[in-house]
């Protein structure tokens, strides 16, 4: 069974990282907890996928109203924590996704870890050639 594990924390500012550490436009390098944390999924067998996110002041909301698009800059609604990565694992039961969970250094650190079951979706057939085509058109 696939599980995703949606972490949830405080929100880190990039100011909160100490200049020089990583060039610009990348990402910083993971603190060892995460990298211990990652190598531990990989030894387990476990690890699928994950990401961390760019920050919640990042984020574009995107909704409907009568059928007219809104977009929101920022998240959807103001919190203390906010989502920011997962992880895809997957393994036999719940009882070894719960022990995934709770050893990710988000939950030491005073946020938490949601586990959400992957029900996945019938992939979709393929799109006919005129569609294609009219896209390309377009």
């Amino acid at each position: 069974m696939r599980y995703m594990l949606l972490i949830y924390g405080e929100e880190v500012q990039p100011d909160d990282t100490p200049a020089g550490e990583a060039p610009a436009g990348e990402a910083p390098e993971l603190s060892p907890p995460w990298m211990e944390y990652t190598n531990w999924l990989l030894r387990e067998g476990i690890h699928t996928a994950g990401e961390r996110l760019a920050g919640s002041s990042s984020a574009t909301t995107v909704r409907a109203s009568d059928g007219a698009r809104m977009i929101t800059d920022g998240p959807y609604a103001e919190t203390k924590e906010v989502l920011g990565g997962y992880y895809i694992i997957e393994c036999d039961d719940l009882d070894k996704a719960l022990e995934a969970a709770a050893r990710c250094p988000a939950v030491a650190f005073g946020g938490s870890v949601e586990v959400r079951p992957i029900i996945g979706m019938p992939a979709p057939a393929a799109v006919p050639a005129s569609v294609g085509a009219a896209k390309a058109a377009g």
